[in-house]
């Protein structure tokens, strides 16, 4: 078989996977992907599992875990979502996207149960739900010594909660997928609590209290020990750093400084901090050294990280920043960092979102941060219409700050010649954001992920 053919034979998967039902819509029960995972021969139970779920920065933390642990010599699964380019990224091996024989082989060994657990539910299995099995299937074929796992959506009824992590962790929580979830924090945190089993060890950001209270009534209801972000462990200090910033933690052990971490943003230092405090859970003494672990192991597995598509810089003079906020949160935390880490003079904004979220909330945030704004429209058949969006951005920004471009391609163009206006080359950029649909379409007219390896 050429590799043309298996490329071709990779697209007609993706296709065959693409056509159930997407991501973001959810029919709350795990009976069909327990039931292909039994099928399968339980392969979730194959390995340790570390789970993260939350609403804004489950993907980044993953990869942080994921990244100490390969560095404490662990062979280790990640599983994330959504995917930039290519659907490969979504299940990783020592932080490489699968590649393309072993995802058509995970694919082979699985797809004679599908039709069999289709016809025996009312609902078929959704595209989600069939990448979660590839994924726990490819990791124990693998097989790998733990598995990092991101929550899809929720917690409770996520498909990927059919595995009972040993380290449970939740990230900032907020509003999001509200209408799946609930329309409050609490109703929010209950689904995001359901990773938090009996005897796991949980791991929690920072909360707002409504969230917090949800979690440690929950930890208390399943006896499982938790830690928390602010209290057992935290951020001591960060300054920033060229191509980063230098964190000083506090983790659950002990304490660890001369940290660099190649990210920018104070919520990437708390993301480290979470993520820092899981890997020692996990750990517990088996690679620690008078309670703390090695230091030097810690300090190489975060200089490693990589987060494609989180304030990722892709181009320079102008700068062109790609971030996927989604969120009201999200947003906020995005601006804060481009306020507090970098030192623009001239920042112009292309926004794209979906139609489902809170895009009044995700702008708003921009506003104080962005000279212009340039909204678009995102490839995708949720994307917001461009003349709805454009009605958002003139409330906000005021019609002198905003210009409506339908094509992502010639929002892009235009961003960059509104940066480099008026002579402020130097200190000028570009920030995309509003959707990981505007943000990977960026980065591939930008020239980044072609070959299905944006998410190493």
């Amino acid at each position: 078989m050429t590799d043309l053919s298996v490329t071709e034979r990779v697209a007609e998967v993706e296709r065959a996977i693409l056509a159930r039902a997407p991501e973001h819509k959810i029919d709350p029960t795990l009976d069909r992907v327990r039931e292909l995972l039994d099928l399968l021969g339980s392969p979730q139970q194959s390995a340790p599992i570390v789970q993260v779920a939350g609403t804004n920065g489950k993907t980044t933390t993953t990869r942080m875990i994921e990244s100490l642990l390969r560095e404490f010599g662990l062979r280790t699964g990640r599983f994330t979502s959504p995917h930039l380019h290519s659907m490969r990224e979504r299940i990783a091996f020592d932080g490489q996207p699968i590649d393309e024989e072993r995802f058509l082989a995970t694919y082979d060994d699985i797809a004679p149960y599908l039709a069999l657990v289709d016809s025996r539910h009312e609902v078929p299995l959704s595209f989600f739900e069939v990448l979660t099995a590839m994924g726990f299937a490819a990791f124990a074929d693998a097989p790998v010594d733990v598995s990092v796992i991101e929550v899809g959506l929720g917690g409770t009824w996520d498909s990927t909660n059919v595995a009972d992590a040993q380290v449970a962790v939740v990230t900032p929580i907020a509003l999001d997928h509200e209408r799946f979830l609930g329309h409050t924090i609490g109703q929010i945190a209950a689904e995001k609590a359901g990773i938090l089993k009996p005897g796991s060890y949980g791991v929690l950001a920072q909360q707002p209290v409504e969230a917090a209270d949800v979690l440690l009534a929950r930890s208390v209801e399943v006896d499982a020990i938790v830690a928390r972000e602010g209290l057992e462990f935290g951020v001591r200090s960060r300054s920033l750093a060229l191509g980063g910033q230098l964190l000083f933690l506090r983790g659950l052990a002990g304490e660890y400084d001369e940290i660099f971490l190649p990210l920018l943003g104070v919520h990437q230092a708390h993301n480290a901090a979470v993520a820092l405090a899981a890997v020692e859970a996990f750990l517990g003494g088996s690679h620690a050294e008078r309670g703390r672990l090695d230091i030097d192991l810690v300090r190489a597995g975060f200089a490693g990280v990589t987060s494609p598509g989180r304030l990722e810089v892709v181009r320079r003079s102008p700068t062109v920043l790609l971030d996927a906020a989604h969120n009201p949160a999200g947003a906020t935390a995005t601006a804060t960092a481009i306020d507090d880490d970098f030192d623009f003079t001239r920042l112009i904004g292309v926004f794209a979102a979906m139609a489902d979220k809170d895009v009044h909330g995700m702008l708003e945030p921009f506003e104080p941060v962005l000279a212009e704004l340039v909204v678009t429209e995102a490839a995708s058949s949720r994307a917001m219409p461009v003349d709805e969006l454009a009605a958002i951005a003139v409330d906000i920004f005021g019609p002198d700050r905003v210009e409506v471009v339908p094509r992502l391609d010639d929002a892009l163009d235009t961003a960059i010649r509104l940066a480099e206006e008026e002579g402020a080359m130097g200190g000028a950029g570009v920030l995309v954001t509003g959707s990981i649909y505007t943000v990977a379409e960026a980065r591939t007219l930008l020239g980044g992920g072609r070959d299905g390896r944006s998410g190493a």
